[in-house]
Formats: C-alpha cells, structure tokens, sequence
C-alpha cells in the first residue's frame, strides 16, 4: 500500500526536525558548563584574595599584640623615648612625623596636581592634552628608588645650598619627593573626575553668563568634588606607605622632627631600616610589628573612606 507524498514528507520532516534543537541543547549546556566554570573560578579568585589579605592581618596583628606584654599602651603610643637597647619604645614620634610629612606633602601636592588636572580638562588645546597624559602615566609607573635616588645626588645638595645647612635631610626633602611621586596619581584621577562631570552643567553655566573660571570653580569643581577627594587619598595612602624613597633623604634618626630641615624618620623607615638587625621573639621586633600594623590600619581607614566617597556619590547621581 503505497503512501502519500504529502505524509510522507511529513514524517521526513519529523525526522530532521530534532537534529536543530539538539544543537541548540548542546550550545546551551556547553554555555551553560562555561558560564559556570567562570563564575567558579572568578568567586575561587576573590575567596583566595580574601583568604591571604586576612592572613596578612591576622599573623602582623598577632605578632604586633604581643608588644604590650612589655610595654604599655600608653607608653608605645605616647612616649617619644625610642631607645629599644634600653628597654623603651616609644612609637609617638615616629607617628607624628608620618602626619607631618603627609601633611606637608598634600599641602604642596595638591594645589599642583588639580591645577594640572584643571588645565588637562578644561583649558589646554587637544594636542597639549596628548601630549601630558602619557607623560603623567610613565611617571606613575617609575620605581620609588629613582625618585629616591634623585632626591639624593640632586635634591639634597640643592637644599644645603639653598638653606645653607650642613644638612638637607629632613621632613622637607622628603614632601619634596613624596610630591613629585604622588602628583601623577592625583593629577590623573582628578583629571578623570573631572572630566565624568556633565556637559550640560557646563552650558547651562555659560548661558547664565558665567566666565571660565567661575564654571571651573563654582560648578565643575563641585560637581567632582568626591572624584577629586578620592584621588588625593589614594595619593595621601602612598605616600604614607612609601618607603625606600623616604628612606634615602629623610635622614633615618629616631628623634621628633622640629624644623624641616632636622634629620628624622618616619614609621616606614624606621621599620626598614631596623626589622633586619632584631631578634624575632623580642619586644623590639614586636614594636615594630605594631608599626606596620597602625599603617596597615591607616591604609583601611582611607580605603573604606573613599569607598563611602564613591557609593555616596553613586547614590546621589
């Protein structure tokens, strides 16, 4: 009994049907299996981040604890009496330096670095800003040796001469170079910041009759204010944290720093330049733990600031 044509290439038809939606099924579980071998490895990745970095804290934090077993608390954060071989660590000084020159560095930092930033945004021609930008990005990425090697064969006979002291190591010395190491960062970020800001806010100043600098300090200033202010704590945790640099022009001497130009040291420096010469299980290994504990903790803090910054910032937008 013969079939008719038209049924039968119906059942043809029902045959090569399936053969596109098997693909289909294969397509998707294999997108399915690398979407999930993605996440898992990626979720691996930050578990692993996390793992290490709370370890970090874990084992400096538990190292650094161990140095009120010999001294007070009040006498480690208070005292300016740092003289480990007689029993007394007095970290104060080394703390109140750290500000002072973080200090002195962002008041000279960052009037220079928005100025550049300003200029790079919202002044200078196409070709100037071509022209800046790259050269900003390759000294981002220069070794703090340089500087600091820089800082030493021509910075600080330039301060001898200039001062006339005998000396120019110092608190000035090293802002000096913290500034020229950090403008970069801020310089960029800011540029960035300023440059996310809203054309209409720009053109709704001008038909107001606003000149130049009023937009550029009454409208587009504000409206990056947040961008600019992470940028200069980015640029205020690395030169807190910055340390051959320091150590090559602050002058490495373990005494309150009472001009600009008076030899001292900072917590960085002081941490390397005496964490090799100690016992380990000794009050005085302990005390510099807790050294680089407190700038483990001042990095958080900025971190956590400037990430409140830019979530607040998100929200409000």
């Amino acid at each position: 009994m013969s079939m008719p044509v038209h049924q039968a290439g119906n059942l043809e038809g029902a045959d090569s049907a399936p053969m596109p939606n098997r693909r289909r099924t294969r397509r998707f579980n294999k997108a399915f299996f690398l979407n999930k071998l993605f996440k898992n490895y990626f979720l691996f990745s930050i578990l692993t981040l996390c793992a290490v970095l709370a370890l970090v804290i874990f084992f400096i934090g538990r190292t650094a604890i161990l140095v009120f077993g010999d001294v007070s608390p009040a006498e480690f954060f208070f005292s300016l009496d740092w003289t480990p071989e007689e029993g007394r660590f007095g970290a104060a000084l080394f703390i109140l330096n750290t500000l002072s020159l973080t200090l002195l560095t962002l008041i000279m930092a960052v009037p220079i670095s928005v100025g550049l930033a300003i200029l790079m945004a919202e002044i200078a021609p196409k070709w100037m800003k071509k022209a800046i930008r790259p050269v900003l990005d390759l000294l981002v990425g220069i070794p703090s040796i340089v500087y600091g090697y820089l800082g030493l064969t021509v910075l600080l006979p330039f301060l001898r001469e200039l001062s006339g002291e005998g000396l120019g190591d110092g608190l000035l010395a090293a802002a000096i170079v913290l500034t020229i190491m950090i403008l970069p960062t801020i310089s960029r970020i800011s540029d960035d910041a300023i440059g996310a800001v809203p054309k209409k806010y720009r053109e709704a100043a001008y038909a107001l009759g606003s000149t130049r600098l009023q937009v550029i300090f009454r409208v587009v200033l504000p409206a990056a204010g947040r961008g600019i202010v992470a940028a200069v704590i980015l640029g205020m945790t690395r030169a807190i944290g910055e340390t051959m640099a320091v150590v090559m022009v602050i002058g490495n001497t373990p005494q309150l720093a009472k001009t600009l130009f008076t030899p001292s040291s900072v917590l960085t420096s002081n941490i390397v330049m005496q964490i090799s010469n100690v016992e380990f299980d000794s009050a005085w290994n302990y005390a510099l733990h807790m050294m680089a504990f407190l700038l483990l903790l001042i990095s958080f803090a900025l971190i956590l600031v400037i990430r409140y910054l830019g979530r607040k910032g998100g929200a409000e937008s």
